[in-house]
């Protein structure tokens, strides 16, 4: 389970997208330079061209408690934009196997760096970072292509 704005909060992804076609990236932390520099302010950027191109929902996940992803949404003004879901434990990212450990940098177990595409809760294209964490194949852009 995720969460949205609070613990209280639970948000099931197949039902976030059950009978919607969406994107869900993943970054390794909320406020890390990469993810609050390029990574997010692209998906709001483009969340236009991505809605253009049949996107219902767009949705980002990190491992972090959900008031963190709260407050990193409003400071980076994604509005209605982009659902900001916590990964509280990285459970999530475990169940799918886009983890890896970052302990020696950021305390923990995180997310690997991905996007995917998702149609009516079934994955239909995945582009994850090569080495978990670098900003190429999971920008919104390369979404777009």
């Amino acid at each position: 389970m995720l969460h949205k704005s609070s613990p209280g909060n639970q948000i099931d992804v197949s039902q976030l997208f059950s009978g919607k076609k969406g994107i869900l990236f993943a970054v390794p932390g909320a406020f890390t330079p990469g993810c609050s520099k390029t990574h997010l302010p692209g998906y709001v950027q483009h969340h236009s061209d991505l809605k253009s191109k049949g996107m219902d929902i767009i949705a980002c996940v990190s491992v972090n408690d959900a008031f963190v992803m709260d407050a990193w949404g409003k400071s980076a003004d994604v509005g209605d934009k982009i659902e900001m879901l916590a990964d509280t434990s990285a459970e999530f990212s475990k169940t799918i196997g886009l983890h890896f450990d970052a302990t020696p940098v950021l305390g923990n177990v995180r997310s690997k760096r991905y996007a995917m595409v998702v149609e009516d809760g079934v994955v239909t294209h995945l582009n994850v970072e090569p080495d978990g964490t670098g900003l190429t194949c999971s920008l919104a852009q390369n979404v777009l292509e």
